[in-house]
């Protein structure tokens, strides 16, 4: 058994596509890395091995989920660890590049390794002289290298270039080391597609595209040219977790509304957010409602397309998890939670209060009619319905005036359809259907084969 399969435990978030780290440091303390606020795995998994996380590190100021290191300090009286240029307004260890901390056996190094963000660090963690492996935060990741673009995009190619030499600067680790990335696949912070979420020094050198890049120059074009859109809640929480995010001395709860008080959200400027599956919210729904069913991209989604700083109710079904959606929204800063209806569509339609329905229809029972693709551009270009009219999901209600009449709506499968249908329908397109099925799908039913390329 190696140091990774004794001491290292991944703490995965499939739905934000990145991992978390905790190191049991083998006298019943614990290092935490790059935790997020949403701590019940880490928790669970401490608890597991009779730990204490006594220190808590981040290698960046993080924009993709709120920071768990604060609230890390006051669980468990943990050490914050970070970089000193990243200015946190909270009680931390600064720490500037080649400064060791002391982690009572183990050791830490810092390596300034800036291009995700300007105060970007890495951790070699050491035992001795003996290299354990490296938390590369958005540095190196597996088969890339993360987005330099969150700065602005007037900054991105020259974080870009500070990123090629953070990147070779990590390969002149010896080939075993152990890479340990805090984003991976499903990540927008520019994580390619793929299983895997750790590597080592010698396999990235092997496979990693940008890392075959002959200069600098073409290491620049190449991550540039990669990147798509991001969330636009990533333009908020790096500031978040500079200052500190609150401490949370209680779990968030949603309490109970009733039509009432639901119609008053709404008067007020608020939203109504349901939480149902897809096929649920087609069957009859809150008018003007926006359908994010709950999953692990929930997050992702909201933070996206709703602004933070109005109130937010939810309908959900009754097996569904209302703490889950809490624990979601409070990961990406979203708190102005006002509670879910009680009884759902149900307590709203006796409460004499209308519903819409919306067309969900398999690829065979699909309309021939202008079809719209809401995906992630590197998604369709990689194969589209011919014709299809491409507009992104997540700038859809800026450009819903561009959609037709009577459209079908797609994505990969019909959860982020559903979503689309119901910004649409917002905006007054109460005539769309959604595909329930894929592209390939609804391209094979209409006797028809998928396009590849950008914008037909």
């Amino acid at each position: 058994m190696g140091f990774a399969d004794d001491h290292l435990i991944p703490l995965v978030d499939e739905g934000l596509g990145n991992s978390a780290y905790l190191v049991d440091l083998g006298d019943g303390r614990a290092l935490s890395v790059d935790a997020s606020r949403d701590l019940r795995t880490l928790h669970a998994a401490a608890e597991r091995r009779g730990l204490r996380v006594a220190y808590a590190a981040d290698t960046h100021l993080h924009a993709d989920f709120l920071s768990g290191a604060v609230q890390l300090g006051h669980d468990y009286g943990a050490t914050v660890l970070a970089s000193a240029a990243g200015r946190r307004a909270f009680e931390h260890q600064g720490l500037a590049d080649g400064d060791e901390f002391d982690l009572g056996g183990m050791t830490l190094r810092a390596l300034a390794t800036p291009g995700h963000t300007d105060e970007h660090l890495s951790f070699l963690l050491m035992d001795g002289s003996r290299r354990l492996g490296v938390f590369t935060g958005g540095s190196l990741i597996v088969n890339s290298a993360a987005r330099t673009d969150l700065l602005g995009a007037e900054r991105a190619e020259e974080l870009a270039r500070a990123q090629y030499r953070s990147l070779k600067r990590l390969t002149e680790l010896p080939d075993e080391t152990p890479v340990w990335p805090t984003h991976g696949a499903g990540s927008f912070c520019s994580a390619p597609p793929g299983t895997e979420r750790i590597t080592t020094i010698g396999t990235e050198k092997q496979a990693n595209p940008l890392l075959a890049a002959p200069d600098e120059d073409t290491f620049v074009r190449r991550l540039i040219a990669s990147l798509g859109t991001y969330p636009a809640y990533f333009d908020r929480l790096a500031e978040v977790n500079r200052r500190g995010p609150a401490v949370l001395t209680a779990a968030p709860h949603l309490p109970a509304l009733d039509a009432g008080q639901v119609d008053a959200l709404l008067a007020e400027g608020g939203y109504v957010v349901d939480v149902r599956p897809a096929a649920d919210y087609a069957t009859g729904h809150i008018r003007g409602a926006i359908s994010i069913p709950l999953r692990g991209q929930f997050a992702t989604w909201l933070g996206w397309l709703l602004p933070d700083e109005v109130p937010l109710a939810f309908v959900a079904r009754e097996d569904q998890d209302l703490s889950e959606i809490v624990r979601q929204a409070y990961k990406i800063g979203y708190e102005r939670l006002a509670g879910h209806l009680a009884g759902g569509t149900t307590a709203w339609q006796e409460a004499g209060r209308p519903t819409a329905a919306t067309a969900f229809v398999t690829p065979d029972h699909a309309p021939a009619a202008p079809y719209i693709d809401v995906r992630q551009e590197a998604e369709y270009a990689s194969g589209h319905v011919p014709g299809a009219l491409h507009l992104e999901l997540g700038s859809l209600a800026a450009r819903a005036a561009d959609a037709p009449g009577g459209a079908v709506v797609a994505c990969g499968h019909g959860e982020r359809a559903m979503t689309a249908a119901s910004i649409l329908e917002r905006a007054g397109h109460t005539d769309v259907t959604v595909l329930n099925g894929s592209p390939d799908a609804y391209a094979a039913a209409h006797g028809t084969r998928l396009a590849e390329g950008g914008a037909v």
